[in-house]
């Protein structure tokens, strides 16, 4: 069905398709997390921002501390508001957010130096 900018194109940059959905913010995000090797097509590894998807392909996003499963339903014209964008998939899997737990000081009054230390890595834990 065509639009008034000319026919509707039956495929869409990946990394297009990403941000239109709202799965990215920008362009340049989608494209990062697509070369980093977070997203599959139909279970195949996207190897560039630039691979085509249609609507009926399966896209497996690994997010920060959640994994996504949907299947792309429309292409979007635009990065529209939520409500358009959550007609452009469908969710194939229920995902569920792990986040962890919030840390609390315990004790009475102001944390001691350390405390703080203590509850500063129980949030951002060092990588060995």
């Amino acid at each position: 069905m065509p639009d008034e900018n000319g026919p509707v194109a039956a495929k869409l940059r990946l990394d297009k398709w990403l941000v239109h959905a709202r799965f990215c913010k920008t362009r340049s995000v989608a494209a990062a997390l697509v070369t980093a090797g977070h997203v599959r097509v139909n279970g195949a590894r996207a190897e560039k921002p630039s691979h085509a998807v249609a609507p009926g392909d399966v896209l497996t996003l690994v997010q920060p501390r959640v994994v996504r499963v949907i299947r792309v339903e429309a292409l979007g014209l635009r990065r529209g508001p939520a409500t358009e964008a959550r007609t452009l998939y469908t969710e194939l899997q229920e995902t569920r957010e792990e986040s962890p737990p919030n840390p609390a000081y315990e004790g009475k009054g102001r944390p001691s130096k350390r405390d703080r230390r203590a509850l500063d890595l129980s949030r951002h834990p060092v990588d060995d």
